[in-house]
């Protein structure tokens, strides 16, 4: 029996909430979790989208690279 461990070098993470507190807690506790696996955040794009019954959601996308 063989095991083969590749290193992640590059993953890329989507977040969405209902309020921008929620999705930086989100966001906050997935850059601790990828920290472990010596992951860092290499970028961040953010939105905010008005739905159509007036309630706004939050997204982003997370790059996280290989240090």
């Amino acid at each position: 029996m063989s095991f083969q461990l590749d290193m992640i070098k590059d993953k890329i993470e989507f977040f969405e909430a209902s309020s921008l507190k929620e999705l930086e807690r989100a966001i906050q506790q997935q850059v601790e979790n990828n920290q472990a696996i010596l992951l860092r955040v290499h970028s961040v794009e953010h939105e905010v989208t008005k739905m159509g019954d007036g309630r706004l959601l939050y997204t982003a996308c997370v790059h996280f690279k290989a240090e």
